[in-house]
């Protein structure tokens, strides 16, 4: 068993006015070891230099925990992503989304699987691992069976990054499904939730156990934990408010 590392999603600051860069240098003056990029695709990083960015992650002595990129744009440029994601020293790639309507019935979810295993390959013959995120749409029943668990037995060589939250939110336990697909989550993301509102919430103010989760993480050697937050984009203070998280539990 091996501690795993606390990394920032930046997604969780996407309203800072400040460039990437400059965000980047603000996590590493935290302590926290990793940044999750979101709006990647071939043409960098939410419209920054990728070789710009990687010079602003050596600076700060922070990691590339992994990149969240589209599935529509992995398929239109598997190669494109793939070299900005060497450049940002990152071999995990995260379909963060896939809408509900993919998870209204057997065949949709099959289509879905079938998509994200092609992308799958195409990425490993870079040497890169993908993985796909959940909302809460993927915890509806299908044919007495959870999309989830649909998806995940129908796609090949695809992860789950799994999102405690908004598992929480959708009613199910975010520690039995991480006990129960451990073997494919590499990743983690930590959100908190409120179970009787059916929402997630800042880490800290709803129903996770965060160290529970913190021990599960080391059980299962869960290479990255990475907080997100969804509210409270525009001010640094999100960003405290992680490093105070990670410093307590990582």
């Amino acid at each position: 068993m091996s501690d795993a590392r606390f990394a920032f999603q930046l997604y969780s600051l996407r309203d800072i006015d400040d460039p990437v860069e400059t965000v980047i240098g603000r996590v590493g003056e935290t302590g926290i070891r990793g940044v999750e990029f979101a709006g990647v695709d071939a043409n960098g990083v939410a419209g920054a230099d990728p070789d710009e960015v990687r010079t602003a992650l050596d600076a700060s002595s922070v990691s590339s925990a992994g990149a969240h990129v589209d599935l529509a744009a992995i398929e239109a440029d598997p190669d494109g992503v793939a070299s900005v994601c060497h450049t940002l020293g990152c071999d995990h790639v995260i379909v963060p989304w896939l809408g509900p309507e993919h998870f209204e019935t057997a065949g949709s979810i099959r289509t879905a699987a079938d998509r994200l295993s092609t992308a799958a390959r195409t990425l490993a013959e870079h040497g890169i691992a993908l993985h796909y995120h959940n909302h809460d749409q993927e915890f509806v029943e299908v044919g007495g069976d959870r999309a989830l668990d649909r998806l995940l037995s129908a796609a090949d060589g695809v992860g789950l990054e799994l999102d405690l939250g908004w598992a929480g939110a959708a009613g199910a336990d975010p520690l039995a499904i991480l006990a129960r697909y451990g073997d494919r989550i590499d990743l983690v993301h930590l959100k908190d939730y409120d179970a009787d509102a059916e929402t997630t919430v800042p880490v800290g103010d709803g129903d996770l156990d965060v160290a529970a989760v913190a021990d599960a993480a080391r059980e299962h050697g869960i290479d990255w934990v990475v907080y997100e937050a969804e509210g409270g984009a525009d001010t640094y203070a999100t960003l405290d408010a992680a490093a105070t998280v990670g410093a307590m539990h990582w």
